[in-house]
């Protein structure tokens, strides 16, 4: 069979086209444009079909599949290229984002000296039993994520665009850069020691919570990160949605009634924020594909993240 490739302006990517035995895939596509045109790597690509009357979406070409699942023909077809930019692993995404918090917010608390080097205050004399059990915290936390991305994790698609890595990092960095200042701050006053120890025993139990979470999320995807949507089951999933954002914000709603600092309930409210969002889109995902219609099943009532809230 013979592939047109064209941009969306109708520019053919590869002159002449590509020719492809009858039986060949998705990946054989791509690999041989990337052979012809070498930056374009498989991850860099995004194929769909032309976009038909009454479309509002092209057809996306899956991983794995075979050409003639998307084309009238045997003898081939056209589809649209789009550059999706350089791209990075996510693996490597997320272990430069929790990275820098990892290593940013010991320095805060092991070098009192920063604040009078860098922000003309007295160096720190008394170091509360609340900021070194935040370290602490802090240290397991981000260890734990880190750990989790190389061998907990499966992801869904292989890479990100190397933007990301840029604003994920911003984000992670200068919110650790922030809480650690304040936390560890000279002036700092702790809480009252039963706050303190209600506070890290709730984000220990679910720190532990969320670990369990990612291992059940872990056996819903098949070990090449492919596979279709399945109604999560088990510990918390049997009544939230997004049990493992849930688990993620009560740690750190845990971890700032112990150290109570605007930074910290900063970061909370923007992460809750964002994973509300995120939450609320595949909560509305689920129960578009498991509609209980045509044989399919249907999605039990269920919490979307943030029991007994929402």
């Amino acid at each position: 069979m013979k592939v047109i490739v064209v941009s969306r302006s109708g520019r053919e990517i590869v002159k002449g086209g590509i020719e492809l035995p009858n039986e060949a895939s998705v990946d054989d596509l791509k690999r041989a444009i990337s052979k012809r045109v070498p930056k374009y790597y498989a991850s860099r690509q995004r194929l769909t079909l032309p976009l038909r009357t009454g479309q509002s979406r092209p057809t996306v070409l899956e991983h794995g599949k075979s050409l003639k699942e998307y084309f009238e023909s045997s003898d081939g077809g056209e589809v649209v290229f789009k550059d999706l930019g350089p791209q990075v692993s996510y693996r490597t995404l997320f272990f430069f984002e929790y990275l820098g918090p990892l290593v940013i917010y010991p320095l805060f608390y092991f070098f009192p000296g920063i604040y009078s080097l860098l922000f003309s205050l007295p160096a720190r004399t008394v170091t509360h039993p609340v900021q070194k059990y935040a370290m602490w915290y802090w240290t397991l936390h981000y260890s734990k994520r880190i750990l989790e991305t190389f061998f907990v994790h499966r992801f869904s698609h292989a890479t990100s665009p190397l933007g990301n890595v840029y604003r994920n990092c911003a984000y992670y960095w200068l919110f650790g850069a922030f809480i650690a200042y304040f936390v560890n701050h000279p002036l700092y006053t702790p809480v009252p020691d039963k706050q303190m120890y209600l506070g890290f025993g709730i984000g220990l139990v679910f720190q532990a919570a969320n670990f369990v979470t990612h291992i059940i999320l872990r056996g819903l995807r098949p070990a090449d990160g492919k596979g279709g949507y399945v109604i999560p089951y088990g510990f918390v999933f049997n009544f939230v949605t997004c049990g493992n954002y849930t688990t993620e914000i009560y740690q750190w709603l845990g971890f700032n009634i112990a150290t109570q600092t605007v930074a910290g309930y900063s970061f909370l409210f923007a992460a809750t924020f964002i994973m509300t969002n995120w939450a609320l889109a595949k909560h509305r995902r689920l129960k578009k594909l498991f509609d209980g219609k045509e044989g399919r099943a249907k999605y039990p009532r269920r919490w979307v993240i943030l029991p007994p809230f929402l």
